[in-house]
């Protein structure tokens, strides 16, 4: 167990650091009011327009907090309450991130489409991969602990991957933000400061994920060395 916290342990620290960081970068920039007085809902409009996507995705709004997301199934960007109809400097900042993964759609950005490939994969590896793992350790059995290492290792590629996509979205959020005249000069610091916050949850995961593995991996060395 001891072994265990000192891998998992900072990891863990920042995950915590991270959600407390984005609710509250999120809460302070709820409060200012963009200079332009659009919202969320409007913001995304102008960025989904300029770039050709108009008719091709819609926008609605969805209950939860920081509830947003695109979804490429359907072609719809789903603001929250908090989002949709507010006219903040957050509530844009969070709009424009998720044009920025429609127009990622749109353009097949290369780390977006493999994430799409990884989902099922990603979804068996991460039920299947712990049960496997404990089953491993339980029997002793190293060729079972090996089997969730690989499935679980499929998770940290996925983590992997995201990283790149989520800061893409995130710098194509503040460009768009900036060229369409949304947001002014004053006010283009404030909303990397929130989607920045946003970005280091993604980091905190992938460390996570790391961290978990480079455990499985120093259990299943052991279990090898017997």
């Amino acid at each position: 167990m001891l072994t265990y916290l000192i891998f998992i342990l900072p990891a863990l620290i920042l995950s915590i650091y991270a959600q407390f960081k984005v609710k509250n970068t999120f809460s302070k920039y709820s409060q200012v009011r963009s200079a332009r007085g659009i919202t969320g809902a409007e913001a995304a409009s102008t960025l989904l327009r300029r770039n050709g996507l108009a008719g091709q995705v819609s926008i609605e709004a969805v209950a939860g907090s920081l509830s947003d997301h695109y979804d490429p199934q359907a072609k719809v960007l789903r603001l929250s309450q908090d989002v949709y109809g507010s006219n903040s400097i957050a509530a844009i900042g969070v709009a424009a991130h998720e044009v920025g993964h429609a127009i990622q759609h749109s353009e097949q950005y290369g780390p977006l489409e493999l994430r799409h490939k990884l989902v099922p994969v990603t979804n068996f590896a991460s039920s299947a991969s712990f049960p496997i793992l404990l089953l491993g350790l339980f029997l002793n059995i190293a060729d079972l602990i090996f089997v969730g290492i690989i499935l679980f290792s499929a998770v940290v590629v996925f983590h992997l991957v995201t990283l790149p996509v989520e800061f893409n979205a995130s710098n194509r959020a503040v460009g768009q933000l900036v060229e369409a005249g949304v947001i002014s000069n004053d006010e283009t610091p404030m909303v990397k400061k929130v989607l920045g916050a946003a970005a280091l949850t993604y980091v905190a995961a992938t460390l996570s994920a790391i961290a978990n593995l480079l455990y499985y991996v120093m259990i299943f060395m052991g279990s090898s060395d017997e």
